[in-house]
This record gives structure tokens, C-alpha cells and sequence, in this order.
């Protein structure tokens, strides 16, 4: 059986992190331990919740100079010595009690799974399940196939170098997952969502998203082997994206004559689908 341990990660987050640690406690299989590693707080709140932490038996707290979430993920994995897998967890995220459970079986019945995650259940501002589909290194190239809420393998993160402490803004974990299946193996995602993942307008997932073509760039840069190995599926998986998003949006304006058609354009199926929207609107 393999022995597992739970990192969570926490800048400023005050009760959440209560709460992410908590919901790794309940687990119906129980981690042989759980580590926070304490980014820098400076918020009074949050430092309360941390030194609180630090006087429960179960509880390892780690604390740092603030140095990015991936630092203080690599600090958690390094101080997790003898642990055969790690699940990573951000400080305002939660765990399903399954979670470890159904993620470590994967990795314990599949050697070629170098680590596993699940489906997510979004809330805060929005209410959806989300549905992240893994893979291979083929699969990441194009958009990230896997939440950063994972089960980690932990000869793999060292083999792979770990997280990239100078990726402080943002698509860390994509890079990282990048790192652990370029050169071969694959990450599964267990089709339950099993991670509850809280949204929020100032969340650095969203505002990533401001500079993804910039944070995309040097995920092309730092694994262009990998890019180039696959250009041709690359290429065909963010054709295939953009037709599926053209599509959604070509059915919203069809259906509300309201709404504007916009710019025309060439080249790209934008004509094509003006004219079957205004067939479509008759």
C-alpha cells in the first residue's frame, strides 16, 4: 500500500485554510500526514489560523519568506521524506472524504499513472461540475488536462525538477504536469468531482487568463521538444477548440436576432457563419 501525504498551500487565505486542512483530515483513507506549508502570510487573520494549526498533533506546519505557490509546494513534497505520493491542495480549495481514496487506488493498480486527480465541483461564483480529462503529454500540449489538486507520485516530481519557482504568474501547475508526462506516462483523472474548487473574481486562476497567450508562450518555449514531437495534434486539437467554441457562439447569436453578428471575417469560418446565421434567423 502506498503511503500518502497531504500538502496544503496557504498565503492569506485565513479560515480557508482551516477548512482545506480539515477536509484532508476527514478522508476515508487517512493520510499518513498533512503539511502546511504558510507562504509568507502577513494577514493578521490568516497568521492566527496558521499558529492555531500549529498546535494540532495532526498538523506539520512549514513557514517561509512569500516565494509563489509553486515553492511552497516543492517545500511541502521535500519535507513529505518516505512518502511513496503526495496530494497537492491549495489553501482555499477542499477535498471530497473519497478523494484519496479513489486517486491513490489508480496510482497503486497502474504504474504507467504518474498521478491522479479528479473531476471538479466549481463554486462561489459559479456552480458547475467541471470535467478535466487527463491523458498524455499530447493531451496537456493544448489547454491543462488535470486540476492542480493531485496525487503525485514523488520519484516523479523529483525526477521532472519539481515546480518551476520562477512561475509566478500563473500556469504553474500546467507546466508542471507538462514536466511529469513529456517524457513519457500519464495522467488519470477519476470521473467524479471530487475536488471542491472555490471561484472567485481576484483568484489567480482568473487572472491568469489576463496574459495566457504571454504564460502560453513559454510553456511552448520551455517544451518545445515535446511541441514539436506532437505539432501536428497540437494543431488539429486548437483548430478543433476554436470550431467548437465558433459553434457555441454562432447558436447564441442565431437564436437572438438581438444580438450582433459583429466583424465578418475572412479566412477563419467567420463568413460561412454569418451566412448560416442569417439563414438560420431567415
Amino acid at each position: 500500500m502506498l503511503s500518502v501525504s497531504v500538502i496544503v498551500t496557504a498565503f492569506d487565505q485565513g479560515e480557508l485554510v482551516a477548512e482545506a486542512v480539515e477536509s484532508a483530515l476527514d478522508q476515508t483513507r487517512v493520510p499518513d500526514a498533512v503539511i502546511v506549508v504558510d507562504d509568507g502570510s502577513t494577514d493578521a487573520g490568516s497568521v492566527a489560523v496558521i499558529e492555531r494549526l500549529q498546535e494540532d498533533a495532526r498538523v506539520r506546519v512549514l513557514r517561509q519568506p512569500n516565494r509563489g505557490v509553486g515553492a511552497a509546494r516543492n517545500a511541502g513534497i521535500a519535507a513529505a521524506a518516505g512518502t511513496d505520493v503526495v496530494a497537492v491542495l491549495d489553501g482555499d480549495d477542499r477535498l471530497a472524504p473519497t478523494f484519496l481514496e479513489r486517486t491513490v487506488a489508480v496510482l497503486e493498480d497502474d504504474p504507467g499513472a504518474r498521478a491522479a486527480s479528479s473531476w471538479l465541483h466549481a463554486h462561489g461564483v459559479i456552480d458547475a461540475v467541471v470535467r478535466p480529462g487527463g491523458g498524455s503529454a499530447v493531451d496537456f500540449l493544448h489547454r491543462n488536462a488535470c486540476p492542480a489538486t493531485a496525487v503525485v507520485r514523488r520519484d516523479a516530481w523529483r525526477a521532472c525538477g519539481g515546480y518551476d519557482e520562477d512561475m509566478r504568474s500563473g500556469f504553474e501547475d500546467w507546466d508542471f504536469f507538462l514536466s511529469l508526462v513529456g517524457d513519457g506516462g500519464h495522467v488519470t483523472v477519476v470521473p467524479e468531482p471530487l475536488v471542491e474548487y472555490r471561484t472567485a473574481p481576484a483568484s489567480a486562476n482568473v487572472r491568469s487568463m489576463d496574459s495566457r497567450l504571454e504564460l502560453y508562450g513559454r510553456l511552448v518555449d520551455k517544451h518545445r521538444d515535446v511541441f514539436e514531437r506532437h505539432l501536428r495534434e497540437v494543431l488539429l486539437a486548437l483548430e478543433a477548440r476554436a470550431i467548437d467554441a465558433a459553434g457555441r457562439w454562432e447558436d447564441l447569436v442565431a437564436a437572438d436576432p438581438s444580438l450582433p453578428v459583429g466583424e465578418v471575417t475572412y479566412g477563419d469560418g467567420g463568413m460561412a457563419a454569418a451566412v448560416r446565421i442569417a439563414v438560420r434567423r431567415g
